[in-house]
């Protein structure tokens, strides 16, 4: 936490720059990092060189970096920080939530930090808008809430997506799937089948579906649609498309619906969505319908027997019948993998199983494999023989945990 005096000088050198920022060029020539070292050099009388640095740098991180922060969002094991007061911060290295060893000085700190942020990605943050979901320029996805909505003070959470390709053997490694159910991913890959990845919040859903991506044939086109530029992929032909929220004066939107439909005119092999989470799903599942078959996506699912249910409450978003979105839904995806997320951070594909339309029209899920993580056994369901079938007469070899002996 910054001392008396290293807050005093923050504020004072804060108000210094500033004023000369609105004074213009003109009257201020030097830069931004220049007009902060003549601040910080003026006001540290009495400090010797080593500690005039490290104000300087303490300085320099609370009016143009992250602050507090730095320090945790430098550590390459962390995916989440999540500050809930000024000496609340927490951090999710993979092994679920820690408190930081770092703190904020006052709850204005917070707050000037999250305004910042927002201006960074181009939002709005204030009393008439009092929260901001976006995107910052490092690929850091920001959310904010400002009092009286968030009653304790500012709350900020920042997810962190390093950029590190993730594929299938590093995820056995990590112990998120065995090889048996890994054969089971790449068979459907190479069948072209349609599936969706489904699982709560932070179980890696857009980990594996980066993974998957690696194994589709160099020759075809991939055309990935998201709504913030996520998915690490290691792919020679890969065509990335990004939403853009509306700007501070609601201008300038181009949502994932737009993207969907212009994905389909780029001549796309397999159509990508990072995530569905609204009336895009609509465009998805009428492209699946349409040939462009092997599609892929996400979507947040408490298990693999709710996918259906989602789907539906998506689709009726977007103004279709609960008959006509399970229609479409049984068209277009074939297979739901579920993954999930242990209070320890342990993550794994969880279950695979079929999506398949009863007599009622209706959707359902036939269970084909369930895994309870490292050290349980594979537990295959009803529904093994059908994949099996279907992978065949799509042209791809059943891996034998279909039909086999169980490992």
């Amino acid at each position: 936490m910054s001392s008396p005096v290293t807050a005093q000088l923050i504020d004072s050198v804060r108000t210094e720059v500033a004023d000369q920022t609105v004074s213009g060029p003109a009257d201020s020539p030097l830069g931004l990092a220049e007009r902060l070292q003549e601040a910080v050099r003026r006001r540290s009388g009495g400090l010797g060189a080593a500690e005039t640095l490290s104000l300087l740098r303490e300085v320099e991180a609370e009016l143009t970096g992250t602050g507090p922060l730095a320090t945790v969002l430098a550590d390459p094991e962390v995916t989440d920080v999540l500050v809930n007061a000024p000496a609340a911060v927490w951090v999710d290295r993979g092994e679920g939530l820690q408190r930081a060893d770092v703190a904020f000085g006052s709850e204005a700190e917070v707050r000037r930090l999250a305004v910042r942020l927002a201006g960074l990605a181009d939002r709005r943050l204030d009393v008439a808008a009092p929260y901001v979901d976006a995107r910052l320029p490092a690929g850091i996805r920001l959310h904010a809430v400002l009092p009286p909505i968030a009653v304790g003070g500012t709350c900020l959470s920042l997810r962190v997506h390093r950029g590190h390709l993730r594929d299938l053997a590093y995820l056995r490694g990590r112990g998120a799937l065995p090889p048996e159910l890994a054969d089971v991913l790449r068979a459907l890959i190479d069948a072209r089948v349609a599936f969706l990845i489904s699982g709560g919040a932070g179980t890696g859903k857009t980990t594996l579906l980066g993974a998957l991506l690696g194994q589709v044939a160099g020759d075809e086109r991939l055309v990935v649609v998201e709504d913030a530029a996520e998915l690490v992929a290691e792919h020679p032909h890969l065509v990335r498309l990004e939403a853009r929220p509306a700007n501070v004066e609601g201008a300038g939107e181009v949502t994932l619906r737009d993207l969907v439909r212009q994905a389909l005119r780029m001549r796309p092999d397999r159509l990508i969505v990072g995530e569905v989470r609204g009336p895009e799903l609509l465009d998805l599942l009428l492209a699946a319908n349409t040939g462009h078959d092997g599609g892929l996506t996400t979507l947040h699912a408490n298990g693999v027997a709710d996918v259906p249910a989602r789907v539906e409450a998506l689709a009726m978003l977007a103004g279709v019948t609960r008959p006509a979105a399970h229609a479409l839904l049984a068209s277009a995806f074939r297979v739901a993998v579920q993954l999930r997320r242990s209070r320890d951070g342990q993550r794994c594909v969880a279950e695979v199983a079929l999506l398949e339309a009863e007599s009622s029209g209706l959707v359902a899920t036939r269970p084909v494999l369930s895994w309870a993580g490292p050290g349980a056994a594979l537990v295959r369901g009803p529904g093994a023989e059908a994949l099996a079938e279907l992978l065949r007469t799509r042209g791809a070899a059943a891996p034998a945990v279909l039909s086999g002996a169980l490992p």
